[in-house]
């Protein structure tokens, strides 16, 4: 079994996010970027399943700006075989993005793909679904946990009543919850073997996709500052405040 792991870079989840004074966007420069965390557990998952003899070949994919190779690099670090880079000066939409993987998937022939469920940069949550679709590959959104029986995919996923478990066919498409696993550190030795293992850079553009944006970001504002609370004496004064102060009630 192959399985391609797509992974994003993001503003390392630990940093406070400050927004351009232009209010065109959010301030990167100078950050610390890291990998995407449900991508981190999505790599996990992958290591994993190729640490039990159910995979064979572990392969990541990032779409972005040549510095999304320091990402590849860490998931390689974490047990991955090789990565692929998609290198464009856009940041791709869902849809885009999900085109883009439908061509790797073409070129790769993957049995399985495993991603995270969202970015916590744009928390979209669409492009493993959209992928899917785009695919017609069956899909385990949201999963807690996963097994391999009889040759199909058994798929513990979260819902708002608990979980349900789902039995999938392959090849297919899995996005990554939280507690799907624990990921690992790398290893100072594997992030030194990391540096020699095939890692292919290509030009989005080349795969014939257009990425170009479809949404228009009108602005980013910081949320409003919350007021400071108050002490009140009595039921009564907090029900004539609730009333005539903040108008709720």
């Amino acid at each position: 079994m192959k399985i391609l792991v797509p992974v994003k870079r993001v503003v390392d989840y630990n940093i406070r996010v400050r927004v351009k004074a232009d209010g065109t966007g959010v301030e990167t420069n100078g950050l610390k970027m890291s990998m995407n965390p449900f991508d981190e557990i999505a790599v996990e998952e992958a290591v994993r399943l190729k640490e039990k003899g159910v995979a064979t070949e572990v392969v990541v994919v990032s779409i972005g700006e040549p510095k999304a190779q320091d990402t590849l690099r860490t998931a390689m670090a974490m047990g991955a075989d090789r990565g692929i880079l998609l290198t464009t000066d856009n940041s791709p939409e869902p849809l885009a993005v999900a085109k883009l993987l439908k061509e790797i998937v073409a070129r790769e022939t993957p049995d399985l793909v495993i991603l995270g469920k969202q970015a916590i940069d744009d928390d979209m949550n669409a492009t493993g679904q959209m992928l899917a679709g785009l695919l017609g590959w069956p899909q385990g959104t949201f999963a807690s946990k996963l097994e391999q029986i009889d040759g199909r995919l058994q798929v513990s996923r979260e819902i708002d009543g608990g979980t349900e478990t789902v039995s999938l066919a392959l090849p297919a498409i899995i996005t990554a919850d939280l507690r799907l696993n624990e990921p690992r550190y790398a290893s100072l030795p594997n992030i030194m073997k990391a540096k020699k293992k095939p890692l292919e850079t290509m030009e989005a553009a080349s795969l014939g996709v257009d990425i170009a944006p479809r949404l228009t970001v009108v602005s980013v504002a910081e949320p409003a500052e919350r007021k400071a609370g108050i002490t009140v004496g009595s039921v009564a004064e907090l029900v004539e405040k609730l009333r005539n102060e903040a108008k709720v009630i």
